[in-house]
């Protein structure tokens, strides 16, 4: 069933590099025909970012960083004259000082905690109260959680707290903006070798335990999680919203 979003725009928010998971979102986006949009934070990305959209043949690449409200406003008003109707947005966005991480959890500075609150759960907020008065015709919001906000992983810490608060924040959004027919959803993806990835201890311990106990026998592909989220942003995808669905070749199933 090719072309599953063509005629739809996808705002995609998080794209680093190659082996970003947003990457893999953003080419199934482009594959399924729709039109690409990218953002990036600051000059200091933006060249990295614009040769990665070459790359994923986007339509437009966009400024915003997404603690701050004025360039989300200024991003708003980008879309309004150019690409006035969006259809799926993703918001591929997390953040925690890696001190906060590599210590104990007990020990997290105060400052750390409300910057990975900040950037990495009320981001996805105030990109849906600016965004959603684009998605005129409904459409889909969707972010990227993982299994440490329900279940406690060694060296997550932080980022696992923030992360529950960004699975509670879908919930909530999806029951405010369902009347708008616009779906929120979670996708919980298992580890993947990302460059985020790699600020936390031991990493390679968390792949080789997944990969030993999950029922597939393996860690999932971040194609995988590209595949879902066309699934979610696609008329596939109308009836679910307000949940987290897993991408973890079945790991979260597994107990001892």
């Amino acid at each position: 069933m090719p072309g599953l979003l063509e005629g739809k725009t996808a705002l995609v928010a998080g794209v680093a590099n190659r082996w970003s998971i947003a990457y893999s979102i953003a080419a199934a986006f482009r594959r399924e025909g729709a039109t690409l949009l990218l953002t990036y934070q600051g000059e200091r990305l933006r060249g990295q970012v614009e040769e990665l959209a070459v790359e994923l043949g986007a339509a437009k690449v966009l400024n915003c960083d997404v603690t701050n409200d004025a360039e989300l406003e200024a991003l708003v008003a980008t879309l309004q004259a150019e690409f006035p109707k969006l259809d799926a947005v993703v918001h591929s966005i997390a953040f925690a000082n890696k001190e906060d991480l590599s210590r104990p959890f007990s020990e997290t500075s105060r400052d750390g905690y409300l910057l990975s609150q900040n950037v990495s759960a009320y981001s996805l907020v105030a990109m849906s109260r600016a965004l959603s008065p684009l998605m005129t015709d409904g459409g889909a919001i969707m972010t990227l959680t993982y299994l440490g906000a329900t279940r406690v992983v060694e060296n997550y810490n932080v980022m696992g707290v923030a992360k529950a608060a960004l699975e509670a924040c879908v919930r909530y959004l999806a029951a405010e903006l369902g009347a708008k027919n616009i779906r929120v959803n979670a996708i919980s993806a298992g580890p993947i070798k990302t460059a985020s990835a790699r600020g936390i201890k031991d990493f390679s311990k968390v792949l080789d335990a997944v990969a030993a106990h999950a029922p597939l026998k393996r860690n999932c592909d971040p194609a995988e999680v590209g595949d879902t989220a066309v699934f979610l942003a696609s008329g596939l995808g109308r009836g679910v919203t307000g949940n987290t669905i897993f991408v973890d070749a079945g790991f979260q199933v597994m107990g001892l």
